[in-house]
């Protein structure tokens, strides 16, 4: 059962003070990210560090072009550190008017959340993003010398290291939108011819390169999560009439 509703000050003095939490643990990440910029930095650039110029180190053409690189990777790195203590921040906010079930569902989606978004950051650093870079950085070597700018090489990785975290997520997604009934795993089911035309095409637009090595890099394991997910769809709808039997017995 829901808790009692209580006065909209109460409300909002919780909000304030959870709200103090996130910008307090925002704070704590981006000066940890301030603080070991040159570490993160160098892990940004390890994938393509001898391609990028003459010295193996990426340029700046700007007076402050450097100083706003680290100010977004604090910003980000703030970001990041404190997406637990974000989400776990709205899930106590949001508690009280939820019953038991949905409780235990938002319990479970900060966690594995949390982790298909790492594992498609992993994914994307330790295998999609080496041969693309290197791609990148020696077509046309005979004709031109690479001299990346940091910021646009930083802007392009955090972006490619983003999307591929969000595609990771495909099975969550799936499976929310099974238990929430609005999408059966028949539904995906019948979409699954289509789904291999997606894979490439989203391959095409998340992938930097025009290389098709590359966009089946990130197709395949898109077709893979995708049929993860209409597994875990089932799961949750198979759990959930199970569930039920024993009450509909009860009322007959």
């Amino acid at each position: 059962m829901p808790d009692q509703p209580r006065p909209l000050t109460s409300h909002l003095e919780e909000f304030r003070g959870r709200l103090l939490w996130s910008v307090i643990a925002i704070v704590a990440g981006a000066v940890l990210g301030g603080v070991f910029y040159e570490e993160i930095i160098a892990a940004l650039i390890r994938p393509a560090r001898e391609y990028l110029s003459v010295t193996g180190k990426p340029v700046f053409t700007e007076v402050t072009e450097l100083l706003g690189v680290v100010v977004r990777i604090a910003v980000l790195c703030g970001l990041v550190v404190a997406f637990p203590v974000l989400a776990y921040q709205i899930m106590l906010f949001v508690a009280p008017a939820l019953n038991p079930p949905e409780r235990r569902l938002a319990l479970m989606f900060v966690p594995v959340a949390s982790l298909l978004f790492a594992g498609g950051v992993a994914f994307a650093y330790f295998v999609l993003l080496p041969p693309s870079l290197r791609f990148l950085l020696t077509f046309g070597q005979e004709v031109a010398t690479p001299m990346v700018r940091i910021s646009s090489y930083v802007s392009l990785v955090v972006t490619l290291l983003f999307w591929i975290g969000i595609v990771f997520e495909t099975p969550l997604l799936m499976f929310l939108l099974a238990k929430l009934g609005i999408v059966s795993h028949r539904g995906f089911a019948r979409a699954q011819r289509y789904m291999v035309v997606v894979a490439f095409l989203l391959g095409a637009i998340i992938t930097p390169t025009f290389d098709p090595l590359n966009q089946m890099l990130v197709a395949m394991p898109l077709i893979v999560l995708y049929e993860v997910g209409i597994g875990v769809a089932w799961l949750a709808r198979a759990r959930e009439k199970k569930a039920s039997q024993p009450a509909q017995a009860a009322e007959g």
